[in-house]
């Protein structure tokens, strides 16, 4: 580490140039290929994939987006605008990459047409069907946007045309967050606060930044060739800005203190990497082994995203260790503020230890471990009590923020045609002869008049006969927990009744369906995802601090913020607590969710964890004392943990308010569970047990000992 700190000094200039071209390069090469994001997942083997493939084979022109065009009076009938509508209808269809639209108007000539259904009882509201050529992650948006447009012209003060389905949903999505601003501005506020430089301020800011701006190009590259979700850049820039101004700061933080005990430019910067550096490449070690855990589950949804956020992370680490400390060489004694200089001048070198409020509340938790730690676990458990409500599954645009064209189709429809008419179940046979027909007809029947189904259309084949569809609308809502328990009945009780002798291969199909075996898929792996992520964050703890317990309470820590920060999540966007200060409706929790969010509660915790230990450590190899070594290492590490952690709360949650559903989950909860983890578990919790075990923090079995490869977090003089 000395070495690498020593050439980015002594040749900054040629680091600096290096980055910039980097920067250059990637973003030009980006521009000109453009990006391929997919919000595609394929789940294999499962009942509704199969129902998917069959409609696919069997109704070609179905297998692509079908989404809505809402029209609503308020006074008279609907039908007084029909020949407008028709008209507009009618050019839609012709429109590039729309297969065909279906009409709510029927002639007297054809009073049995397909576009019957979508009549409301009332006569005030109805929908036309737009089917697109394509699924919607494959359309242009200029595609979907001349639909809209046109149907826009029907609008009036009589008539009410609202939008609803994936394809116009893609519209309105963000592609980046707009309050994140508001997130940066608060971050230099605590920076310049924390260093009262201007310079030093601008340091991790401008780092994190410039690091974010080569990986979202880079992610933009990979896209290419792999399935990554489109708000992965938003969801890399949520966590690059966390962990790359965390990783400076850090280091900043550490050659600020070397130049005011007395330390030359060099001599500080390259004690600093050799030291807080060590500590942050093993920190971003561990983040990227959290986030890379995900490609044990096999899922291709989540190895984009999981090698994408990798990605973010080992670029603002690599900037961190090696951009960083040019840029502080450029900047010399200026990183200093400019009272610290005159004391300097003044009063010469400070003293090592840190005295003030921070040593004052490290002897205050030696004083009371056992108070302190029953109090610091109290308060989190409660804090995770709203996750054993937790409901996973895909939110619709019933979740959407209220007055958008999606959330106003959405209300529309269930006012017109029930709550399960946003979510209708596609049930898809394959009928090879007069016995599987003659199956599915009785489903058909059988099905009728059903607990929990409103309403089953007729059985409908395709030109062929060789694959039949019966939709089935539920009585209720495609987020509520009746409706998955529906789909579970119609498959494991009224489909293999009306197979009894036939055999008939029949699968419920649809985005609910989908949603559905998506949550199971995913909960069923979250147990040897955790147990992946715990062993292996055990194994790299055990590794740099030749430490039974320490990695054990590790993992214990991070299991308890990751609970409570499921709870805030639960309690904000599923019991809709507070949910309408940052327009979102109430909803399930997204099914990856979890995964995703535990891979980066992991990764963040080990951070904290290895920052605050990393200095206990380093007092105890200096002392042998473990109360000293404690109270010193958390005193010396306490407000530059804070400083991170309220930085990292500010970009979070900024990132909520970007009206970005899936996004405000992930900021609300990250930014709940660094601040539980750093002001309650790091501050509180882990040094009062520390206290409480005593000299066993430092233990290791002779023969483990000799096992475990040698690896400094930190650093002594005559390590290089």
């Amino acid at each position: 580490m000395k070495t690498l700190a020593r050439f980015s000094v002594r040749r900054r200039w040629y680091v600096l140039v290096a980055w910039v071209v980097l920067f250059i390069g990637l973003n030009i090469i980006a521009q000109v290929t453009g990006s391929a994001f997919s919000n595609s997942f394929s789940l294999p083997g499962t009942n509704s994939t199969h129902a998917l493939q069959l409609l696919e084979t069997g109704f070609p022109a179905k297998s692509g987006d079908a989404d809505q065009i809402v029209f609503s009076v308020k006074s008279g009938p609907l039908k007084n605008h029909e020949a407008a509508i028709n008209k507009e209808l009618a050019t839609i269809a012709k429109l590039p990459e729309v297969s065909g639209v279906t009409s709510p108007f029927c002639t007297s000539s054809d009073p049995h047409c397909a576009g019957a259904v979508q009549m409301s009882k009332s006569g005030k509201i109805a929908y036309a069907t737009v089917n697109f050529s394509k699924q919607s992650n494959l359309l242009g948006k200029s595609d979907i946007r001349a639909v809209e447009t046109a149907a826009t012209t029907l609008r009036s003060n009589s008539l009410e045309v609202e939008f609803g389905g994936n394809a116009f949903g893609s519209l309105s999505a963000p592609t980046g967050s707009p309050d994140e601003g508001f997130g940066l501005l608060a971050t230099a506020i605590v920076l310049f606060l924390a260093f009262g430089s201007f310079l030093a301020m601008l340091l991790p800011l401008g780092v994190a930044l410039f690091a974010i701006g080569i990986a979202s190009a880079a992610t933009t590259l990979l896209s290419h060739g792999l399935a990554i979700a489109q708000f992965a850049p938003i969801l890399g820039s949520l966590i690059g800005l966390g962990v790359g101004i965390d990783y400076a700061l850090f280091i900043v933080t550490r050659s600020r203190q070397n130049l005011r005990q007395g330390m030359s430019v060099e001599d500080s910067i390259i004690t600093a990497m050799n030291t807080s550096g060590r500590a942050v490449l093993f920190a971003g070690a561990t983040v990227c082994v959290a986030l890379l855990g995900m490609l044990a589950l096999g899922f291709s949804f989540l190895d984009g995203l999981g090698i994408a956020a990798a990605l973010t992370v080992l670029i603002t680490m690599m900037a961190s260790l090696t951009l960083l400390p040019s840029l502080l060489a450029f900047q010399k004694l200026r990183v200093l503020s400019r009272r610290e200089r005159r004391k300097m001048k003044a009063n010469g070198p400070e003293a090592t230890l840190v005295q003030g409020g921070w040593q004052r509340w490290a002897v205050f938790v030696a004083r009371r471990p056992r108070t302190l730690s029953l109090v610091a676990l109290l308060a989190i458990l409660v804090m995770a009590i709203p996750i054993f409500s937790l409901n996973l599954g895909i939110s619709d645009q019933g979740s959407d923020p209220a007055g958008s064209t999606t959330r106003m189709a959405y209300d529309l429809l269930a006012q017109g045609f029930g709550p399960g008419f946003n979510g209708p179940l596609t049930v898809v046979g394959s009928i090879h002869n007069s016995a599987d027909k003659l199956a599915m007809e009785k489903l058909d029947k059988n099905l009728q008049g059903k607990p929990g189904i409103a309403e089953v259309l007729p059985l409908y084949s395709n030109p062929q006969g060789t694959v039949g569809l019966i939709t089935v609308v539920a009585t209720t809502s495609p987020q509520d927990r009746k409706t998955g328990e529906l789909i579970t009945t119609i498959r494991d009780k009224y489909i293999p009744e009306a197979t009894v002798t036939s055999h008939t291969a029949i699968f419920v199909g649809g985005a609910t369906a989908l949603s559905n075996d998506f949550s199971g898929v995913l909960d069923s792996k979250i147990p040897l995802f955790l147990a992946v992520i715990v062993i292996l964050g055990c194994l790299l703890l055990m590794v740099a601090f030749r430490s039974i317990l320490i990695p054990l309470t590790a993992a214990v820590m991070n299991l308890l913020a990751v609970g409570a920060s499921f709870g805030l999540v639960v309690a904000v966007f599923q019991w809709g607590w507070g949910s309408s200060l940052i327009g979102s409706g109430s909803g399930p929790i997204e099914s990856f969710l979890p995964i995703i969010m535990i891979a980066i509660l992991f990764g963040l915790s080990m951070d904290y964890q290895v920052f605050l230990v990393s200095r206990m450590h380093e007092e105890w190899v200096n002392t042998g004392n473990n109360e000293d070594a404690i109270i010193h290492g958390q005193a010396n590490t306490g407000r530059v943990i804070s400083a991170a952690a309220l930085i990292m709360i500010c970009v979070f949650f900024s990132f909520a308010f970007g009206g970005e559903r899936i996004i405000a989950e992930f900021g609300i909860g990250l930014g709940g569970a660094v601040l539980m983890d750093a002001f309650i578990l790091r501050t509180v919790l882990v040094p009062s047990l520390m206290h409480f075990f005593g000299k066993a923090n430092w233990w290791m079995p002779k023969w483990l000992d000799r096992v475990v490869p040698h690896l400094a977090v930190e650093a002594t003089d005559d390590v290089a």
